[in-house]
């Protein structure tokens, strides 16, 4: 079973990879093979540029398709934590209010700050954080120390966070009817997730932030498999369920706080990663998941980059759009799984 699985999981990896090529080589402008690895070797090197295609490449499909895969990952890993940790298939980041932090410190920064860029990422990290912070003050506030508490603020997390993202949703729809059109436009492509203002200065940042928090993940793996079994079982196996349970948090909530500041609330990902890797390789997987980010994340693009201006006049799609019409019958399909198990 294990050797299945990993394999399954090997997969995902190919499968990543390829369509990450397949992102950079083809869609409205195409390159050869030859003339990717020419154009990043020459660029390394100070080497010769091929007028137009060192540009294209270097500086919109490559880092666009770099950051997609990055920030997929982080998505996929953030929901595969909160959903294994709370044992809550809804417990994501985008459902229990932890994008809409993200989103409402944004738009704050762009509608009564004027701010752009790099502030804007920062805002959204922040607010993404300082909402986890207040949703996990409210969700543990009164445990009691009974048999199965760990699902039950698991519960209380999910609908903290789902009462909190209606408020800070309403707190965006108020900016936005203040703010001028060109505002309004700008705020929109960024609450929808979007990969078109990718840059390597934003992948830089995204790395330096996952080589620190995907080592965390491997740390925490082992911990995490132990609460699955429970609080109690947990603790009598020597785990400290607290330390343990806010550690989780703290690195689920940043990944997924410094992907939504790289590409914006990408919606559903974190959603769809854990579920659909699981239906995959068989079992729960922290890499199968962080894979199925990535491979959500490059195809949604690749079909709103390259395959929706064919139908909508030219128009190019955020990221989220597609992901967004993904996730959605998705959420009605396993609501109506999970009513038909309970009935």
């Amino acid at each position: 079973m294990a050797k299945g699985a990993g394999n399954r999981t090997a997969v995902l990896g190919a499968a990543v990879v390829l369509l990450f090529f397949v992102s950079v080589l083809l869609g409205s402008y195409t390159v050869t093979v030859p003339d990717f690895f020419a154009i990043v070797f020459n660029h390394v090197t100070g080497g010769a540029r091929i007028p137009g295609a060192s540009f294209i490449v270097m500086e919109n499909k490559l880092p666009r398709a770099v950051i997609g895969t990055m920030t997929g990952t982080a998505f996929g890993l953030a929901g595969a934590l909160f959903q294994t940790m709370l044992r809550n298939p809804l417990a994501s980041p985008d459902v229990i209010g932890i994008s809409s932090g993200a989103s409402a410190a944004a738009v704050v920064a762009i509608v009564i700050f004027g701010a752009s860029g790099a502030l804007v990422s920062g805002a959204a990290l922040a607010g993404a954080l300082a909402v986890a912070g207040l949703i996990h003050a409210i969700s543990s506030g009164g445990a009691t120390r009974r048999a199965g508490r760990g699902s039950a603020a698991g519960n209380r997390l999910v609908l903290a966070g789902v009462g909190i993202a209606a408020a800070l949703h309403a707190v965006v729809s108020f900016l936005m009817t203040r703010a001028d059109i060109r505002t309004a436009a700008d705020v929109l492509v960024w609450l929808n997730g979007s990969l078109n203002s990718a840059n390597w200065d934003r992948a830089g940042v995204l790395f330096l932030a996952l080589a620190v928090l995907v080592p965390a993940v491997v740390l925490i793996a082992g911990p995490l498999r132990i609460l699955e079994l429970g609080d109690d079982a947990a603790a009598g196996l020597g785990v400290r369920v607290n330390a343990a349970r806010l550690a989780l948090v703290v690195i689920a909530v940043s990944l997924a706080a410094v992907a939504t500041a790289a590409a914006g609330p990408v919606s559903f990902v974190a959603f769809l990663a854990a579920p659909i890797a699981r239906r995959f390789a068989g079992k729960a997987s922290l890499p199968a998941s962080a894979l199925v980010g990535a491979l959500i994340v490059l195809a949604a693009d690749y079909v709103a980059a390259n395959l929706a201006p064919l139908f909508l006049d030219g128009t190019v799609l955020p990221v989220g759009v597609v992901t967004g019409a993904l996730g959605a019958p998705f959420l009605l399909w396993l609501l109506v799984t999970a009513n038909r198990k309970d009935a």
